[in-house]
């Protein structure tokens, strides 16, 4: 052993932890994955966006599994089994919306992810998230910028940038308009 460099022998115990924490991360991203389901759905339907899914890509790190890739992973300086490198697939059908999403359906399927954690968040605490939109409506036609804020209206308290007002599908309960310098409140 050299200065600053265990013997291999002193990573075991800590491939057992880090094994057993990571297949807790994967089993509560799985279990928030199914709560997020289906509400994720009934947004997306709402804006027009047809058989979504939510689908987790990944697998508990075990220690055999640490074992096995341990010569490589040392040698890469980097662990190249686990969570942090698992992914969440949002799908339309058989569709991977990263992969072979248009740009108006992901910004749609992320805007109903974002509306599915905030109905999850209130459901579970109680308490509404403070929603910030920043810049979704001008992505949007005039019909799904109308069913967003109906959709916000009743989710409690959020906060929706636009470059111009005149993209505000309701009447907003304050506006502000910004300026370089200056925040003023604007006739609504």
């Amino acid at each position: 052993m050299t200065a600053g460099v265990s013997a291999r022998d002193a990573i075991e115990p800590w491939s057992e932890r880090v094994a057993a924490l990571g297949a807790e991360l994967v089993a509560a991203r799985l279990e928030a994955l199914a709560l997020l389901e289906p509400p994720f759905a009934a947004r997306a339907d709402e804006l027009g966006l047809d058989a979504v899914s939510l689908r987790y890509e990944g697998e508990p790190p075990t220690p055999e599994g640490l074992a096995a890739t341990l010569a490589r992973d040392l040698d890469r300086g980097a662990t190249s089994l686990g969570p942090h490198l698992d992914d969440v697939v949002i799908a339309a059908g058989s569709r991977d919306l990263r992969s072979f999403g248009s740009q108006g359906e992901q910004r749609l399927a992320l805007l109903a992810l974002l509306l599915a954690e905030a109905e999850t968040i209130a459901d579970r605490t109680g308490v509404p998230p403070l929603l910030l939109l920043d810049d979704v409506l001008s992505e949007l036609d005039p019909g799904r910028r109308r069913i967003l804020a109906a959709r916000v209206r009743s989710a409690g308290q959020a906060l929706v940038t636009a470059t111009d007002a005149a993209m505000l599908p309701a009447t907003p309960d304050q506006l502000l308009e910004v300026t370089p310098g200056s925040v003023l409140e604007a006739a609504a």
